[in-house]
C-alpha cells in the first residue's frame, strides 16, 4: 500500500522515518525522563514552601515568599540558560541532565507551591480543632486529617502543572538535552524537511500528553467522587462496608 502511494506520488512523507526510529525513541525516553525526574523534584520544593509559607513564622514565610514570587515571573528559558552557562562561571558545572531536571524542579516548584499553599488554607479549621479534641498532635492532624484533604483540593492543579511540564521539556533544546525537541531539530537540519519533521514532532507530543491528561482527569473524577487515593485506606474501607452490610 505505501509503496502504492509512493508511485503515484501521493504519499505525504518525504522522510524516511525508519532511519529515525531508534533516535526518536531514545529522545522520547529522555523527554518522559526530565518530566519525571523534574517533576517528583518540583512537588517536593513546592510541598516545602507551601509549608513555610502557611507558618505562622515571618521569617520563614519571607524566604518562601520571595523564591515563589521570583521565579513565577522569570521565562523557564532564563532559568535553563543559567542553570546550564551562567553557574559556570563561579565553578559549578552541571550536566545537561542535571541542569535540565533542576531547571524544570525550580521554575515548576514555584507553581506546584502556590497550588498547594491554597490547597493547605482550603482544609477547614475545624478540622484541625476537632483532630485536636480528640487527642492528636500536631503531626498526626497533619498526616492523618489536613494532608489527605489539602490533596485532593491540589490534585487538579497539580495534574495540569505536570501535563504542562511534560511539554516545557521542550524547551531544553537550547541546551542540547537530547529530548524530543532536539531530535526534531537534528532531523530537521541534516533533511531541510521542516514542517513535516516538527509537525510529526507534534503529534508525538500529543500522543503522549493527551492519554496523560486524560488518565489524570479520569484520576479527579475519581478522588472527587469519594475513591480512596491510597490502597491501604482503601482496604480499611471497603472492610468497614463488608462488616456494616453483614451486621444489616
Amino acid at each position: 500500500m505505501i509503496s502504492w502511494l509512493k508511485s503515484h506520488g501521493w504519499w505525504p512523507f518525504h522522510v524516511a522515518w525508519s532511519e529515525w526510529t531508534s533516535t526518536l525513541l531514545d529522545g522520547l525516553l529522555k523527554t518522559i525522563e526530565y518530566a519525571a525526574v523534574g517533576f517528583l523534584t518540583a512537588a517536593l520544593l513546592g510541598l516545602v514552601l507551601a509549608l513555610m509559607r502557611t507558618s505562622r513564622i515571618g521569617l520563614v514565610r519571607l524566604p518562601a515568599t520571595i523564591y515563589t514570587e521570583l521565579f513565577k515571573n522569570v521565562p523557564l528559558l532564563v532559568i535553563i540558560s543559567v542553570t546550564y552557562y551562567g553557574i559556570v562561571q563561579f565553578g559549578i558545572k552541571l550536566g545537561v541532565f542535571e541542569a535540565g531536571a533542576l531547571s524544570l524542579a525550580i521554575f515548576y516548584a514555584a507553581y506546584l507551591s502556590e497550588i498547594f499553599r491554597s490547597a493547605l488554607v482550603g482544609v477547614h479549621a475545624a478540622q484541625r480543632e476537632a483532630a485536636q479534641a480528640l487527642g492528636l498532635n500536631r503531626w498526626s492532624t497533619f498526616a492523618h486529617v489536613v494532608f489527605p484533604q489539602a490533596l485532593r483540593l491540589a490534585l487538579p492543579g497539580t495534574t495540569t502543572m505536570l501535563v504542562d511540564l511534560l511539554k516545557s521539556t521542550s524547551l531544553l533544546t537550547v541546551i542540547a538535552a537530547g529530548e524530543l525537541m532536539a531530535v526534531g531539530n537534528s532531523v530537521a537540519s541534516q533533511t531541510f524537511e521542516q514542517m513535516e519533521v516538527f509537525l510529526v514532532i507534534g503529534a508525538i507530543y500529543f500522543a503522549l500528553c493527551y492519554p496523560l491528561s486524560q488518565a489524570l482527569l479520569w484520576l479527579e473524577r475519581r478522588v472527587h467522587a469519594g475513591s480512596p487515593l491510597s490502597p491501604a485506606r482503601y482496604r480499611r474501607i471497603r472492610a468497614a462496608r463488608e462488616l456494616l452490610e453483614g451486621t444489616a
